[in-house]
């Protein structure tokens, strides 16, 4: 199961006391102040790791502490500083703060790091207060206390190319067949309830990768249907790739509306998803009729505000046709 949110609680570490000591020597009785300060607490730090797909450990852990920095110790012997805390989260993580949904950080490439939150500085002891006029000073400070934060973690996929559609439109079914996908397929609506991703090898060492959302209806961008939690995980996809069910009915005027419907939730979620390079297909096109199809050539579509004209293809996952074609057209588009 994918599970792409997550609350937590992090606390970096305290930091240690200053330590209060004067020097005892055999012929020194009354040596000078030498108490060291307190150690630096940990800090609490989250790294982006290629090796992990779902935010679903954070659902068994929700609080995450670094380690407290030592006090210090007589002989001006600082304490030791706490160990940092590192918390792996899947690449393409948001890092926000809970309290006001302020982004903190958005961690991509593997390795991407954030220190979320500081270890407290340790204490001076009393060696620091010493001065001409005080010569053996009683004082030393406490540590610094850690950050607490509450922190909102939200993962959006990281893909190529994302496939939209209504429900039912054939994104899962192609997607099995052009990459090792194995979604769940039938034929009923909202058969695909979690986003999917497939590596599709192109030519002889190249590939790129895919996202199968789940079906989108009138009004997700409100939260309808499966909604909007979906929707933010086209926004990382440099190419859209839309799919229209040629079937389901034969007149020109509702094809053109249900990608109006498609255009207008996307718009609606963000208006910069419609920049972004674009193709639409008829799918399913094995049940249609010669005359059928040549009506589908007949169908235009406005280009909107990409900078790219859609390009506009018929395709069928159950026969293969023009498959082959539409990848030679998605890698022209990733490398315009």
């Amino acid at each position: 199961m994918l599970i792409d949110s997550a609350k937590i609680t992090i606390k970096s570490g305290d930091g240690g006391r200053g330590c209060i000591s004067f020097r005892r020597e055999k012929y020194v009785p009354k040596g000078g102040p030498n108490g060291g300060d307190g150690g630096k607490g940990g800090d609490v730090i989250f790294k982006a790791d290629n090796s992990l797909a779902t935010l679903i450990d954070f659902r068994y852990r929700r609080t995450y502490r670094a380690q407290n920095g030592t006090h210090g110790l007589g002989g001006d012997k600082t304490g030791k500083s706490g160990q940092d805390t590192v918390i792996l989260v899947p690449c393409g993580s948001l890092i926000k703060d809970a309290e006001n949904g302020y982004i903190l950080a958005d961690l991509i490439e593997n390795g991407d790091s954030y220190l979320a939150a500081k270890g407290g500085k340790g204490g001076r002891g009393n060696a620091r207060f010493a001065t001409s006029t005080n010569q053996a000073p009683r004082i030393a400070e406490p540590g610094i206390k850690g950050e607490e934060k509450e922190i909102e973690l939200e993962l959006k996929l990281i893909a190529d190319v994302g496939l939209v559609g209504l429900p039912n439109a054939g994104k899962s079914t192609l997607i099995s067949k052009i990459s090792a996908a194995k979604p769940k397929i039938a034929d009923y609506p909202f058969t695909t309830l979690q986003p999917n991703l497939g590596i599709v090898r192109y030519k002889d060492y190249q590939s790129f990768v895919v996202a199968d959302i789940p079906g989108l209806i009138e009004g997700a961008h409100t939260g309808k249907g499966l909604g909007i939690r979906f929707l933010k995980h086209i926004e990382r996809t440099k190419v859209l790739v839309f799919l229209l069910d040629a079937t389901l009915i034969p007149y020109k005027k509702n094809k053109k509306e249900d990608y109006e419907i498609l255009v207008n939730e996307l718009e609606s979620y963000d208006k910069k998803l419609l920049e972004k390079p674009r193709m639409i297909c008829f799918t399913k096109i094995d049940g249609l009729t010669p005359d059928q199809i040549k009506d589908l050539a007949k169908i235009k579509f406005p280009k909107g505000k990409s900078k790219v004209k859609a390009i506009v293809m018929n395709i069928s996952s159950v026969t293969g046709e023009n498959l082959p074609k539409l990848l030679d057209e998605i890698w022209m588009l990733l490398h315009q």
